[in-house]
């Protein structure tokens, strides 16, 4: 059961020639329905798997992929992309195909700007990347374009067409649902929307969100509620919104567009005894933390190591099996509260 089975041993079993087989597997090329059916029997019988076979696979062409993250050290938020990623490299490493991981200082433009000359200097097939500067994205991905180098993204959303795939959520929608929960939660009030260390300016994935919270708010016709944008920088948050709860004494409910929700939620353990209802994003330990505290009522998980894996195996197997790319690949939108976190990990 544990024997590797080449193409010479499958087009034996079957009786038919190496190319016929290889016709079969790669789905390339006119099979006769009887050779398919003869090849089809022996597969199933001997349990085939791709990957037993590839490992006796030659290709004279090495295909590299790299992947451009914003590094975790930075952002916690990114750090199951780098196991998504991992998880990759695992699977196909058996294939004549390299992946790589540049990392970018998510707070730099710079850095990403320099990252993305390190990468076009290395001449690869493809590049996965996360758009989080709008503006310089769309830039890079000329260059990539003009040198022939496949372009797709994850994580954030960014309108090219020489994009070919992206995987993520449907962020307008994502925002619409923390408005929903937001609405469950009260029935009136001041809600603030939080956008943390980005400029927003840049930043197509908090804007979308933040579409979708007050489209929510627009279409209910939910007049009780009034919502207020708030931007805050990582230097000034505790100075400057706990002027913002001296300002605004009725504030009742915050969505926090980004993954940091714990350091509002710290900010609120501090600054006041009042009961605010508080929604943000993803499974990072310290948000985790509130919310078990029930500081943080729900958080809304976007599966980062999900789409960074399904980012980097999809151009993969566009160049290994040709597959085609489906133009979108949307993840379910988690909700997560203090009962269920714990089955996220």
């Amino acid at each position: 059961m544990d024997k590797k089975y080449t193409i010479k041993d499958i087009a034996q079993m079957a009786g038919v020639s190496k190319g016929t087989v290889d016709r079969v597997l790669h789905n390339r090329g006119k099979v006769s329905p009887a050779a398919l059916e003869k090849i089809n029997e022996v597969l199933n019988v001997i349990d085939y798997e791709p990957n037993l076979i590839a490992r006796n696979l030659k290709s004279t062409k090495i295909y590299r992929v790299c992947v451009l993250l914003p590094d975790p050290a930075f952002d916690p938020y990114w750090l199951p992309c780098v196991n998504g990623i991992q998880d990759a490299i695992t699977e196909f490493k058996a294939y004549s195909v390299i992946i790589e991981t540049h990392y970018f200082n998510p707070e730099s433009t710079k850095s990403f700007l320099k990252v993305n000359e390190t990468i076009i200097s290395q001449s690869p097939d493809a590049v996965l990347l996360t758009p989080l500067f709008h503006k310089e994205t769309v830039e890079i991905i000329k260059q990539y374009d003009e040198l022939g180098i496949m372009v797709n993204t994850f994580n954030n959303q960014v309108e090219s067409s020489s994009v070919k795939s992206f995987v993520g959520q449907d962020l307008h929608k994502s925002g619409r649902v923390a408005a929903s929960l937001m609405n469950l939660i009260l029935n009136k009030g001041q809600i603030a929307i939080i956008h943390i260390d980005e400029s927003l300016k840049n930043a197509v994935h908090m804007q979308e969100k933040e579409k979708g919270f007050r489209n929510y708010f627009d279409e209910k016709e939910l007049s009780d509620f009034s919502l207020t944008t708030l931007k805050l920088k990582y230097s000034n948050i505790e100075t400057k919104f706990t002027a913002f709860l001296e300002e605004n004494p009725d504030l009742s409910g915050i969505f926090i567009t980004t993954s940091k929700a714990y350091q509002i939620a710290s900010v609120l353990s501090l600054a006041t005894t009042k009961k605010i209802a508080l929604i943000g994003y993803d499974l990072i330990e310290k948000n985790v933390n509130f919310l078990n505290q029930g500081k943080v009522h729900f958080l809304i998980h976007q599966n980062q190591k999900r789409q960074a894996y399904l980012g980097v195996s999809t151009l993969v197997e566009h160049f290994l099996f040709r597959k085609e790319f489906p133009d979108t690949i949307l993840l379910p939108i988690d909700i997560i509260n203090s009962e269920n976190a714990s089955f996220y990990f």
